[in-house]
């Protein structure tokens, strides 16, 4: 009888209703993805700096740029795995992309959660806004607060000891869901901001200076 309920309450809940999980990353291509590298776009002959390994999307880092979904999205959550390959560095995840290279030429209008060893789970705010509580504690001094290069972009996280040792993969979780944006890393709540100023966009990894390789990349609609 239990299966037979669950069955009837399944058929009754309309399609468009139930949540959906998609796997973003196949393990075999970039398929879903295109590159925005300025610097590759003005010399050819430089490295492509994201690429597959192993079954793994790698950003090697340089030259600098982002790989961002082809697709755009609203109210989700975003869970992948990753870890630098050798040196600890700078990367980031960019939710609710839009305008291409927004900031110094390079970075897509965004929110940026931060992945830089150390500081996971950070905001970088990139041409668009999201608040915290005791934003004056993680921000700094609301007359320096802003949204572009001459201003305090940096939300601080709510932990910097979440990250697991270099070498061993961190599971991130981000929830964007309407204005709110939520961070779980490792199963730490590590940022927990609302009042974005964009609710919908496309998705980006970095390739900002140091090699990172990405797993399990897993989008559930909400």
């Amino acid at each position: 009888m239990k299966n037979i309920s669950l069955l009837l309450f399944l058929i009754s809940v309309p399609f468009f209703a139930r949540s959906q999980t998609q796997n973003l990353f196949d393990g075999k291509s970039l398929s879903g993805w295109y590159m925005d590298v300025p610097d590759l776009e003005a010399d050819s002959s430089l490295r492509i700096p994201f690429i597959v390994r192993d079954g793994l999307l790698v950003s090697l880092g340089t030259p600098q740029g982002h790989l961002i979904s082809e697709a755009e999205y609203d109210n989700y959550t975003l869970e992948l795995d990753y870890r630098f390959a050798g040196d600890p560095g700078n990367c980031g995840i960019l939710v609710h992309a839009s305008t291409p290279r927004a900031l110094y030429d390079m970075f897509p209008q965004s929110i940026e959660v931060q992945l830089m060893h150390s500081n996971a789970g950070d905001f970088w705010c990139i041409q668009e806004n999201i608040e915290v509580e005791d934003m004056e504690a993680r921000r700094g001094p609301r007359e320096n607060w802003g949204v572009n290069g001459k201003k305090e972009r940096r939300i601080k996280n709510l932990t910097d000891d979440s990250e697991k040792p270099l070498g061993e993969w961190n599971h991130i979780k981000i929830t964007c869901d309407a204005d709110k944006v939520t961070v779980w890393l490792n199963g730490d709540l590590v940022n927990d901001g609302f009042n974005a100023t964009a609710m919908r966009g496309k998705i980006a990894l970095q390739a900002e200076g140091a090699e990172v390789e990405f797993r399990n990349i897993m989008l559930t609609e909400l």
